[in-house]
């Protein structure tokens, strides 16, 4: 990870990735994933060893320290093979294909990804850690090039026989639907939902909240509980949203959170949220920012909105780029060491609180709130938790004015610390769940500050990783590389429609549009199924793979589906993007039937499909910071002229609404822009098909309320549109 004084750099030190950069000085011959490397195995027949991993990996820097530093095994690489290393965040297709691969061997899959290639790329052995000397029941490292590379000179058939018969299954659990009527096949029902629940039911630990199906680990189950808060709204189930508080509960309380900057780490490693593997991913903290504002909407319960403000201002103070984008991840490891920028000795706590002022009262009730003790509860040191719920704490107004205080001067002191790796590359697709996060706290929250920051983000991927209609998939220093995935396109996509939704600016909602037509032109099958992940500009891979699992974020095919459903809905393609989004489901049926867990965010759009769903316009003749009138038209508290009966529309429609309900408005939220509206603006507005035909100037606040994009006569007084939507 660090240069020594005679190093020289590899190939690697010409790549922007972090986690590249960071190997760019190891004696391993490195190459990129390409062509030169590619060339080179088979023109010396040489195996290709794949390293896959990601620039905040804790154990990817465990084996770079002890393998990839090391000047013999570096050798024994570059005589014997090609070392391609790999970003998994970069190509994240190339992982997908190799880790499925790896688990068709019958391991676990896991970073660094490691596996063994023919010359022609088809995957043969590989594992994730290996040890420098035989441990943990592994084989050394050297062991594993020194046998692989023998079998290669003495024995290939074997080789080739194994590689023949992991390809195969590769291509064979990646076929598109070819059977059937599948144009004519309805979608599967709302029972997947129904069984989702029971089964998240049988595995929900009750005392702790999550649930148990990692082994020692507890992931934070966000879009599990987006499901169940969805599933609440339709039937009001009230175990989902016991499963839902109980673990929101038992993670603020835990060392998953951080109880002193924000932001939650990326899983616990035991079943009380007590120890977190301490990388923090933004994608992480997107998803748990919405599942704690659907919290806040159907519960009322202001501690979840806090929370979630909490998240942000830890995503504005150390993930966001001043122009606007989200940076992606920060390391688990500072100074060689796991969790070390993150814990405190008792005695360095009780200093910083005694420096802040706090009396000597106040600093012991504040170490016992945070469980803090002389012991420690890691490796000497204490992870902030909360053992005791607050409300058996006993904590009041005051005492919390005091925990306010000691985590400023808390924050303050962690400050000076060696920070964690911050990987400041933007990836598209996770910047697009984010969007999609802040939007939904600026129409929930009203407050239009998180709103702007989605705007500025959502602008910099349109001017900087745009070009002729194309999406890209990172930047970083000032270059846009990859073609956009997917999960890019889909993500993106629907993080400018939730942005539309919450400023009301059409161009969002249409270039969203844009993107969908793209991702059905090109990562479409010939015979109608599930998207391919992979950009058709990726020529080098064994499958272009078509994936499901909702796993760290939704898959692509996920997020396709509730973009291509909700443009439908607004009148965009609609016979047509339907038919797409009911192949996808139909691709996946059984796997919805069988295990919907593992597909939570793809459930998400059977609502769309299966929920009587209003579409709903709200249009006005005054502008929201315009100086037009109408007959509603009444003067605001700065002098500017609103419809009030508009504001009560579009506010119970922010307010009230979930994520995925149709609606479409005009003018847009005022936001921080004091402009009058234009002919233009009204222009872009009626591209909308929600919103055709229903732009009246000299009309005040109307609002139609839709099915099928046919509208009932448009009602004109706020509480019985309101009334008529409840």
């Amino acid at each position: 990870m660090s240069a020594s004084a005679n190093a020289r750099p590899n190939r690697l030190a010409q790549e922007k990735s972090p986690y590249l950069l960071q190997h760019a000085y190891n004696p391993v011959d490195w190459f990129p994933w390409g062509d030169e490397a590619f060339n080179k195995a088979q023109s010396e027949d040489k195996m290709i060893f794949l390293s896959i991993g990601y620039a905040t990996c804790h154990w990817c820097h465990v084996m770079e320290r002890e393998s990839f530093e090391n000047p013999d095994l570096a050798k024994k690489l570059n005589d014997q093979f090609v070392p391609i290393k790999v970003d998994r965040e970069e190509l994240p297709d190339v992982d997908q294909i190799y880790m499925k691969s790896l688990q068709a061997m019958g391991q676990q899959g896991g970073w660094p990804l490691n596996v063994f290639l023919t010359p022609d790329l088809r995957p043969v052995t590989g594992g994730t850690y290996f040890p420098p000397q035989p441990a943990f029941g592994r084989p050394s490292f050297g062991q594993v090039l020194d046998t692989i590379s023998d079998v290669w000179q003495n024995n290939r058939e074997k080789i080739l026989e194994s590689a023949t018969a992991l390809t195969d299954f590769l291509k064979s659990t990646n076929r598109a639907t070819t059977e059937g009527d599948v144009e004519n096949v309805a979608p599967p029902g709302m029972m997947v939902g129904i069984k989702a629940v029971d089964l998240f039911f049988q595995s929900f630990d009750a005392y702790r909240g999550g649930f148990t199906t990692n082994g020692n680990n507890k992931f934070p189950p966000s879009m599990a509980m987006l499901l169940l808060i969805r599933q609440y709204d339709r039937n009001q189930d009230k175990r989902c949203l016991q499963m839902v508080e109980t673990t929101l509960s038992a993670m603020k309380r835990g060392g998953i959170y951080d109880q002193i900057g924000g932001g939650l780490c990326r899983y616990a490693t035991d079943h009380d949220w007590l120890v977190p593997h301490f990388e923090k991913m933004l994608y992480d903290n997107a998803l748990f920012i919405m599942a704690l504002l659907e919290a806040y909407r159907v519960t009322g319960k202001q501690e979840y909105a806090d929370w979630a403000e909490d998240c942000i201002e830890y995503i504005r103070r150390d993930m966001t780029d001043p122009a606007g984008p989200f940076y992606s991840a920060e390391d688990a490891d500072s100074e060689g060491e796991e969790g070390k920028f993150y814990v405190w000795s008792e005695q360095e706590f009780l200093e910083v609180l005694e420096e802040a002022g706090l009396a000597l009262e106040d600093r012991k009730r504040i170490l016992r709130y945070w469980g803090l003790s002389a012991r420690g509860n890691f490796e000497g040191k204490n992870i902030l938790h909360v053992p005791v719920p607050p409300e058996e704490f006993g904590v009041d107004d005051r005492f919390l004015d005091k925990l306010t205080k000691a985590r400023k001067a808390l924050l303050s002191r962690r400050a000076r610390r060696e920070r964690p790796l911050r990987d400041d590359k933007v990836l598209t697709s996770w910047n697009g769940l984010m969007i999609s996060a802040l939007s939904l706290a600026g129409r929930l929250l009203e407050k239009p500050e998180y709103t702007l920051r989605a705007r500025k983000a959502a602008d910099f991927i349109l001017e900087n990783l745009m070009e002729d209609g194309m999406l890209y998939r990172r930047f970083r220093d000032g270059e846009k590389r990859y073609a956009g995935t997917l999960s890019d396109y889909s993500l993106f996509g629907c993080g400018l429609m939730d942005l539309y939704r919450s400023c009301g600016q059409a161009k969002y909602l249409l270039k969203a549009n844009e993107l969908a037509e793209r991702m059905v032109r090109d990562f479409k099958p010939e015979n109608p199924s599930a998207f391919y992940e992979s950009p058709p500009e990726q020529k080098e891979l064994l499958v272009r793979p078509i994936e499901g699992y909702d796993g760290v974020i939704p898959s692509g095919n996920s997020a396709a589906t509730r973009l291509l459903l909700s443009l439908s809905l607004y009148g965009f393609s609609s016979a047509d993007y339907r038919k797409w989004a009911t192949h996808i489901l139909n691709h996946f049926k059984g796997a919805l039937f069988e295990y919907p867990q593992a597909h939570p965010f793809m459930c998400l759009s059977l609502f769309l499909i299966h929920d009587p769903a209003e579409e709903i316009a709200v249009t006005s003749g005054v502008a929201a910071t315009s100086g037009k009138t109408a007959a509603s038209a009444s003067p605001s508290e700065n002098g500017q002229v609103q419809d009030e009966a508009f504001h009560k529309m579009l506010q119970f429609l922010w307010k009230k609404s979930h994520p995925d309900r149709i609606f479409a408005y005009y003018p847009p939220a005022p936001l921080d822009e004091s402009r009058e509206r234009s002919e233009s603006d009204e222009g872009i507005a009626a591209r909308i098909p929600l919103l055709e035909g229903r732009l009246d100037k000299k009309s005040a606040a109307r609002g139609f309320i839709c099915k099928d994009l046919a509208c009932e006569a448009p009602v004109t007084d706020a509480e019985q549109f309101i009334l008529k939507l409840q």
